[in-house]
């Protein structure tokens, strides 16, 4: 079966900075793939590069074949590429029902969509007990729920997550990352960037460690998770 998702020798250049410099990596249709590195390393300069946010200068990116380096956000979405960006960003004026409806803004109102909301729902209970209630005033780890329950409206093939853990407590970390394994076993592809890299290499297949812009090693999540520079670096060993 061919790759969901090519990057090759991806470059990426802002504020007189080699953010990304010749990044490569696939994801293969059923998926979890996670991108691991410190801060700074280049890994959500990757994703906002794969949906058109930031430029690249050079490089390609395909999706199940089809080059979508230069399209537009919206043009990348429409295609089945979803974010859940770093930080959540919820619209927190609006209900938890009303930002579950805006993911599916290029989807035509059909009963698909609602069926799709209640799916949200059956796998985050406390969304639905929380439908009417403006999504500023959800807690962090229900505010993260939204955004991948958002995410999830836009009915992906490949659902993007940036740092899903941040500033979670460990408990609703653990839930949030049993949670990416459930999504996962329902069909859908997922890239992960995580700076829990315990958390991420036990939940992904494969993985890419990524270092001041470029990927330094690519191997299986199991692999990684005992290579002695992936301990030191990332596994505090």
């Amino acid at each position: 079966m061919a790759p969901l998702l090519v990057v090759e020798d991806l470059h990426v250049s802002y504020n007189g900075i080699h953010a990304l410099q010749g990044v490569s990596l696939t994801v293969e249709p059923g998926e979890i793939v996670t991108l691991i590195g410190a801060n700074g390393a280049g890994k959500s300069t990757t994703l906002n590069a794969l949906v058109g946010l930031v430029p690249s200068t050079s490089g390609r990116v395909q999706l199940a074949g089809e080059d979508i380096t230069r399209c537009k956000p919206h043009e990348v979405v429409k295609r089945g590429v979803v974010q859940v960006p770093e930080g959540r960003r919820v619209f927190a004026w609006m209900s938890v029902r009303e930002n579950l409806e805006l993911g599916a803004f290029l989807r035509p109102k059909s009963p698909e969509v609602a069926a799709d909301m209640e799916k949200v729902f059956q796998l985050f209970p406390v969304l639905a007990e929380r439908s009417g209630q403006l999504a500023g005033t959800l807690s962090g780890g229900e505010q993260q729920m939204l955004a991948i329950g958002r995410g999830l409206m836009a009915r992906p093939r490949l659902l993007l997550l940036d740092e899903p853990s941040l500033g979670l407590a460990p408990q609703l970390v653990k839930r949030i990352f049993t949670t990416i394994s459930d999504i996962n076993a329902q069909g859908v592809t997922i890239l992960l960037v995580e700076q829990n890299a315990h958390m991420a290499l036990n939940v992904a297949q494969r993985a890419y460690v990524l270092e001041t812009g470029r990927i330094v090693l690519a191997d299986s999540a199991a692999a990684c998770a005992q290579n002695p520079m992936v301990r030191e670096a990332y596994l505090g060993d």
